[in-house]
């Protein structure tokens, strides 16, 4: 495979769990959690001002809702030179403009690597791996290629480098090799090993270890 860039053909999802395989879940939180505030508002309303059990209704029964309803709108993708992340709104990041690229690191029962960019104007954390007990869940090898190509795309030499690492990341899983042969995986165990947790972000050195 080419370490060349290669131009994306439209826009390229970057969820590392795709809203798909969340919606189900996602819409019996919002159902349930809607109906228990229903109901509670209701035989709230038999003892109370009908206000005072409305809005009692909605404390219990909105943050759950609102958070179920912003699991569904969630998503990342590149478009073009863009990457864009949806939550309540859409935050639009222009990627040969970057002038930070990091990879953040969070060690905690489920273990985390992110990508964080920032192009002077907007900052986006984008989740590339999740680990626990020998297994995990990683970007597949297209968003990968595709994230790498467009960071090779701006004039910083750190992104250039995590370009590298997501590059041989996508060859160790295209071969089904194990954890540690994954550089996304043994970025978190060489965090772990210099006792930097539970939040971590790797040093240009540290990157550039990640390269075999």
């Amino acid at each position: 495979m080419a370490d060349n860039p290669r131009p994306a053909s439209g826009p390229v999802a970057l969820d590392l769990v795709s809203v798909e395989f969340l919606a189900p879940r996602l819409r019996k939180i919002i159902v349930g959690s809607a109906a228990i505030g229903i109901v509670l508002a209701v035989v709230l309303a038999l003892f109370v001002p009908v206000w005072v059990a409305v809005l009692v209704g909605v404390v219990i029964g909105g943050p759950a809702v609102l958070s179920g309803w912003l699991g569904l709108r969630r998503r990342v993708w590149l478009d073009g030179p863009q990457l864009c992340a949806r939550g309540l709104r859409t935050r639009r990041l222009r990627m040969p403009e970057v002038v930070t690229a990091e990879l953040t690191i969070r060690t905690a029962g489920i273990d985390q690597i992110s990508l964080r960019l920032y192009d002077g104007r907007t900052r986006v954390v984008l989740p590339l791996a999740l680990y626990t007990n020998g297994g995990g869940r990683e970007l597949p090898i297209l968003a990968l290629r595709t994230l790498a190509d467009s960071l090779w795309t701006t004039e910083l030499v750190p992104a250039a480098a995590i370009a590298s690492v997501l590059v041989d990341q996508l060859r160790a899983e295209a071969r089904d090799a194990g954890l540690d042969e994954r550089p996304l995986y043994r970025a978190i165990e060489l965090v772990r090993s210099k006792g930097r947790t539970p939040h971590a972000t790797l040093t240009d050195r540290e990157v550039a270890q990640l390269l075999r």
